[in-house]
């Protein structure tokens, strides 16, 4: 299962400033506080009796905020130091709009709406009763064409024209690749940083984590994946276990997010193996080149990863196509605009259990209370009296 930075930690720390330990302090806090729940059952105590619509009223408006973004880095220029939109892409350049553009349109002739092609659910309204051959031929060859286009890596395919526009654009960056990898060591945290990062970053994050990292994965991979059922205790338990490991060396506390895992999908990672493949690829890179690669990645080009970034974020939206009646839609619907709104899940996640809650006491039959029961009986009498 793929992985990917905590956002509210990664924002907090963008926008305030703060030290290594004190990240590396939220990410390890957060990372108990999973492990804790994941280990006592607590989590899969949630996610058993977690409403439905609420959880993808959360997902619906993760995967709107993750398309917005990148509509935004399609359009305009950004400058990821102060958080903000600069003026509009021009249309040339090896990081212009049309490149962008490109990148979107090769993507949808890729992978299409991001489903499987199976010969027996892609035309569900026919059978070799109901069609002349000519008709099957036809689309058995269009079915071919459309594993052939599936076939296509359009992510990594995506990310090495990237690479070759950084070199192309700043030829000088070559000169910063050092081989080797880089120094690490066990971080020194003080109690001001514990106390810092905790109440900054790990609180903001705890909420999203529950919801995102583990309830809203789960869900998710049910839905991509039906046959391989994933426990929510495991999925709590990685997130803390890797963080506890990874954050006393300085690395970046992340999870498992239902955005990476929605991305996952979108571009052909259906299987374990993809996951493999990504993580030992990142891991040759980091022992190679070590910390000089940074300064590659930071002249990829915008547009392209905005590209990337909209078709993981309709992939994760889409997971709320199910709900089964308009109840259930209001209710999502709701919690997704509060998020939304508000730009914290957790907001979104309260309004939505009330909601829930109070749309189910307006359906509970309440004629065992004795006030409503003496009034129920002062209407039966009324209407059974003689109409004089």
């Amino acid at each position: 299962m793929p992985v990917q930075p905590m956002k509210s930690i990664a924002t907090i720390s963008e926008y305030t400033s703060l030290t290594l330990p004190q990240i590396a302090a939220a990410g390890i806090s957060n990372a108990s506080i999973l492990l804790l729940l994941g280990a006592t059952g607590l989590m899969s105590f949630l996610y058993r009796f977690l409403p439905h619509p609420v959880v993808r009223g959360v997902q619906l408006s993760q995967g709107l905020q993750f398309a917005f973004s990148a509509i935004k880095y399609v359009r305009y220029n950004q400058d990821f130091a102060s958080g903000k939109s600069g003026n509009p892409r021009t249309w040339l350049g090896l990081d212009g709009f049309i490149v962008a553009l490109f990148s979107i349109l090769f993507i949808v002739l890729s992978t299409g709406s991001g489903d499987c092609v199976d010969d027996n659910h892609s035309y569900r309204i026919s059978t070799v009763e109901e069609l002349n051959s000519q008709l099957n031929r036809s689309r058995s060859h269009i079915n071919s064409r459309l594993r052939v286009l599936a076939a296509i890596p359009s992510a990594l395919i995506m990310f090495i024209l990237g690479l070759v526009f950084c070199f192309l654009r700043h030829p000088s960056i070559m000169k910063d690749l050092q081989l080797g990898p880089s120094k690490m060591h066990v971080l020194k945290i003080s109690w001001e940083d514990w106390k810092t990062g905790f109440v900054r970053a790990a609180i903001p994050q705890i909420p999203l984590s529950v919801l995102n990292s583990v309830i809203a994965v789960c869900k998710l991979s049910g839905d991509l994946f039906p046959e391989r059922e994933v426990s929510a205790t495991a999925v709590s338990v990685s997130v803390g276990l890797m963080n506890l490991v990874g954050c006393w060396f300085g690395a970046m506390p992340v999870c498992h997010g239902a955005g990476g895992l929605a991305g996952q999908y979108q571009f052909g990672g259906q299987s374990g193996a993809s996951v493999a493949f990504l993580g030992v690829g990142k891991l040759v890179l980091g022992l190679v080149f070590g910390n000089s690669f940074v300064r590659i990645l930071s002249q990829f080009p915008i547009g392209i990863l905005g590209a990337l970034l909209l078709f993981s974020g309709i992939e994760l939206a889409m997971a709320s196509r199910d709900m089964n009646s308009k109840e259930e839609s209001f209710v999502m619907l709701v919690c997704a605009a509060v998020s939304l709104t508000g730009s914290s899940a957790a907001l979104g996640f309260g309004c939505g259990i009330v909601l829930f809650l109070l749309l189910k006491l307006r359906h509970t039959d309440c004629s065992g209370f004795g006030l409503w029961k003496s009034k129920s009986k002062s209407v039966v009498h009324d209407d059974e009296a003689p109409i004089p």
